[in-house]
């Protein structure tokens, strides 16, 4: 569906949700390493918010029994757009259907994504209220700075995996308005992953191949610092305190951002941006395209190469054998071995 203006009905990614199976560890981990505020408890989740944040809540962590994705707030730009986001998505045969609201927002029209991520948008929400406690002299912050671990200032976007990821993308792109900011793609001119948005970020939303062909998994979420400095303070703490970092700080081509990775405890990556990289104010963008010799800079920058389990672990944990033939981002940065895969795959299970 090739639209001959562009669609601007989705304003903004407003939340997620992730399942944990240690949720209280996960939360400890978000309120004490990262800074983040705990705003409230309804059944199995936890509401939380980073500071900077000025809707009630960016982050819920539910209670399950393996880590993931559970799904994806969008925020809609007025009740018309989101009138006509539900029409085209239930004509196109996505939706689910209509939920009452949850703890921060109202009404939210449920869909799937083509992998089957489970996504939601909707108009009303709850701005937050700091209690005296929490109240800042800076009138354009929603609450005072946490002194509580290194204190992330806002949610920044997801990562997602996708056995099919031109047609997500262009999911994204048809039914949302996202706009294609900068892609990865193989000899064949089919993309192995790209980066999208509807805000002048360089993505909100990003769609890597899944390695094992699996369908709606999570690579992982990302908390903003603005400060790079951060990542070396926030490593140090991590170190200290047991908690595994998978790779960084290092700075990425795509999105030029600084950034690092970690896993919380549910199992969960979780990234951390030092900084926001590049805004975009073009409203004629030109995707830029990675290709060949192109890729390892595009994946890398500055630090060291990402590990091999970087490319095939996502949640929740899927087990296969036949994976040596893919992970694609890798294939086009290096020869990919037999046994490296099988020692990914081998430290996968171990996480699980």
């Amino acid at each position: 569906m090739k639209r001959e203006e562009p669609l601007f009905d989705v304003g903004q990614l407003a939340h997620l949700e992730i399942y944990s199976p240690k949720i209280e560890e996960s939360v400890a981990f978000f309120k004490e390493i990262l800074g983040m505020t705990e705003v409230e408890r309804k059944g199995k989740s936890v509401y939380m918010r980073a500071y900077e944040d000025h809707y009630h809540n960016t982050l819920v962590i539910t209670d399950h029994h393996e880590a993931g994705l559970a799904h994806i707030g969008l925020r809609a730009t007025s009740p018309n757009a989101l009138e006509r986001r539900v029409k085209e998505l239930e004509e196109a045969g996505y939706g689910i259907g209509w939920i009452e609201g949850d703890v921060g927002h109202g009404p939210a029209y449920q869909f799937n994504s083509p992998d089957g991520h489970v996504m939601e948008v909707f108009w009303e929400v709850e701005y937050y209220e700091a209690p005296e406690e929490e109240k800042t002299h800076l009138l354009n912050r929603p609450q005072r700075r946490p002194n509580t671990g290194v204190p992330v200032r806002r949610l920044d976007h997801v990562n997602l995996l996708a056995s099919n990821v031109r047609k997500n993308v262009e999911f994204l792109d048809d039914y949302l308005g996202f706009n294609v900011r900068e892609r990865i793609l193989n000899d064949e001119n089919d993309d192995i992953a790209a980066w999208t948005s509807v805000t002048n970020l360089a993505h909100d939303i990003a769609i890597m191949g899944d390695a094992l062909g699996e369908k709606g998994r999570l690579h992982h979420i990302c908390y903003w610092y603005g400060y790079p400095q951060h990542l070396t303070d926030v490593a140090d703490l991590l170190i200290e305190r047991g908690f595994q970092i998978e790779a960084g700080p290092l700075k990425h081509g795509v999105s030029q951002a600084s950034c690092l990775y970690v896993f919380e405890p549910g199992g969960n990556r979780v990234e951390l941006f030092g900084d926001a990289g590049y805004l975009i104010f073009d409203p004629d963008w030109r995707t830029v395209e990675w290709k060949g010799e192109d890729v390892q800079t595009a994946i890398i920058w500055q630090g060291e190469e990402l590990p091999a389990d970087f490319f095939v672990y996502g949640t929740p944990v899927r087990e296969k054998v036949e994976i040596a033939e893919q992970a694609p981002i890798q294939e086009e940065t290096e020869e990919v071995r037999v046994q490296s895969v099988k020692e990914a795959k081998q430290e996968a299970e171990t996480k699980a």
